[in-house]
């Protein structure tokens, strides 16, 4: 019977990228008991980021739990919120969370940047071509 030639099995999609988005939700990011940040998920999260910086990744984490992470410091209990509460919990939450993630990424020498986008700054080309400028410096 005839040896049968090896193949190696194709290369994924992710093997193949030059670029990696991760999208991480307020759900995994902040205890959904205690409203505080769950840093031993994020550290294994900043873990993966680093292992994909090492195969030559670039990585842009996309990072929801602001609102999430700041409810708690204002005291806010669970449930809908109204306008003005859910933007003071996104301001208090936003600098907590940048502060988590600034304080891992450092630890293994890597910048951390801040862009606040909305939905306009993808449908109005000056406003996305200056977003792609800024995520390509």
């Amino acid at each position: 019977m005839p040896a049968r030639a090896q193949t190696s099995p194709p290369a994924s999609p992710l093997s193949r990228a030059r670029r990696v988005v991760v999208k991480v939700g307020s759900a995994l990011l902040v205890d959904g008991a205690t409203g505080r940040l769950n840093r031993a998920w994020l550290e294994s999260l900043i873990e993966d980021v680093v292992r994909l910086r090492s195969q030559g990744k670039e990585v842009v984490l996309v990072s929801s739990g602001a609102i999430a992470l700041g409810r708690r410091h204002l005291g806010l209990a669970k449930g809908p919120l109204r306008l003005e509460e859910s933007q003071a919990a996104a301001a208090v939450g936003q600098i907590r969370l940048a502060h988590a993630y600034k304080e891992l990424l450092e630890q293994w020498d890597l910048q951390v940047a801040q862009v606040l986008l909305t939905l306009e700054d993808s449908e109005q080309r000056v406003r996305y071509l200056n977003a792609r400028a800024t995520l390509n410096t």
